[in-house]
């Protein structure tokens, strides 16, 4: 793992590369949960470079793990602008050249986005894991529980560990979701702009998502669809399906065209 940062529109962010640099093989770019950062990925990165052969690029959106803060409240459209306007760059400041992204919950939206709108033929292909397109009252309830939990102290002690502003972490994602104009947000419209392969992995007893979730990308999406449900498992797939989850990834990548320059 080689330690680094990365400078988008004047912010500072946190990221972290395994395995082999951009110009030598494909990028897997993970893009974290809502209260994710380089750290909470574990040793998801460094297994998934070593299992695929591909460079792995993990970094903390501003708000987050070592990254610079931002301002509170977040905009409801956060993800929106996190998927057009700075993973661009974010890919121009690693120089990736061949990618794969790799979203998780906030993450897998993110990505879905950037997909359907940025439409960049760096980006190969998509692996979704536990992904949000719209609100589901079951998902609402959950983030409630987190509040909850954070305002008691225990789930804000744990998740300090990891972030350098933790209250910001904390309320630019929660605040947002629970805020009630957030109820409507919805990315069903952009799932047609899908066009490149994807892979979609979802817990069955996740608690922020039903089977609605991928259904929807799944009937939606213009490319190649692959749905993988896996048992005994939750919102987090990578921590609580590691092996599984990684083979799956392992397969996907291996019948994606990734060497050579993009299409034109």
């Amino acid at each position: 793992m080689t330690l680094t940062a990365l400078t988008v529109l004047g912010v500072r962010l946190e990221a972290a590369w395994f395995g082999p640099p951009p110009d030598q093989a494909a990028t897997l770019v993970l893009l974290h949960e809502g209260l994710g950062c380089v750290a909470l990925w574990k040793a998801f990165p460094q297994r998934l470079a070593e299992l695929t052969g591909c460079g792995v690029l993990a970094y903390s959106r501003a708000g987050y793990g070592a990254s610079d803060p931002v301002t509170l409240p977040r905009p409801l459209s956060y993800m929106h602008e996190e998927a057009r306007e700075i993973l661009p760059r974010v890919l121009d400041a690693a120089n990736v050249q061949r990618a794969v992204l790799v979203g998780h919950s906030d993450g897998a939206s993110i990505a879905l986005i950037n997909a359907a709108t940025v439409v960049d033929p760096r980006v190969r292909g998509l692996v979704l894991i536990a992904p949000h397109v719209f609100t589901e009252p079951m998902g609402l309830d959950s983030i409630r529980g987190a509040r909850e939990a954070y305002q008691s102290g225990a789930l804000r002690e744990r998740l300090a560990r990891y972030h350098r502003h933790v209250d910001v972490a904390f309320r630019g994602w929660n605040e947002a979701w629970l805020d009630p104009d957030f109820a409507a947000w919805n990315l069903r419209g952009f799932i047609p702009g899908i066009h490149c392969p994807s892979l979609l992995l979802q817990g069955r007893q996740d608690q922020y998502g039903t089977h609605k979730q991928l259904d929807a990308i799944e009937a939606g999406c213009s490319g190649p669809c692959q749905v993988v449900w896996l048992d005994h498992c939750g919102h987090s797939p990578h921590r609580e399906q590691p092996e599984v989850t990684l083979e799956t990834i392992r397969h996907f990548v291996a019948d994606l065209a990734l060497k050579g320059a993009p299409p034109s």
